[in-house]
Order: structure tokens, then sequence, then C-alpha cells
């Protein structure tokens, strides 16, 4: 019966936990570098702890300038925010 809940949980929070933001395609060769990226967004208040591609987006791990936790998706080409989870 554990098993069963457990099973009923993770099939619930999985497609929440795993969404992806939506960020537009751009071809590579528009993309901002990420040298350029990280420079912009730490220009914007972001401490930035891990930087990543994520699909067609930039993605940081980091703090914002309030200090507070921060997951961000930005677009690759324009660093537009598409998602972002701002914590404690």
């Amino acid at each position: 019966m554990r098993t069963l809940i457990v099973a009923a949980l993770f099939a619930i929070a999985s497609p929440l936990t795993l969404a992806a933001a939506n960020c537009p395609a751009h071809p590579k060769a528009e993309w901002l570098k990420p040298d350029d990226a990280k420079k912009q967004i730490e220009a914007q208040g972001y401490k930035i702890r891990t930087f990543k591609t994520s699909g067609n987006c930039y993605e940081i791990y980091g703090h914002d300038k309030a200090g507070k936790k921060a997951e961000v998706y930005f677009d690759a080409k324009t660093l537009a925010i598409v998602k972002q989870e701002i914590g404690d």
C-alpha cells in the first residue's frame, strides 16, 4: 500500500517539478556568448552559482539582488526572463 501511495505522489509531482521553461528557438549563431550572457545577468544584480544551457535557454542557479535563492531561465538571444523561481 505504501509503495502505491509513493508512486501516486511521484506521478502527481513529476510533471510539476520537471516542467522546463519554454524558450523560443533561435539559431545558435544568434545566441549571446555564455560569457557575455553571464556578465549581463550579473549586471542585473544576480549572483550566479551555476550557469548552464537548458534546451533553448540559459539557466542560472544563484541569488537575486535581494539575496533570495533564484532559479531563472533566460532567452539565449535576448536574455528576457522566460521563467523564474525565487525562494528564501
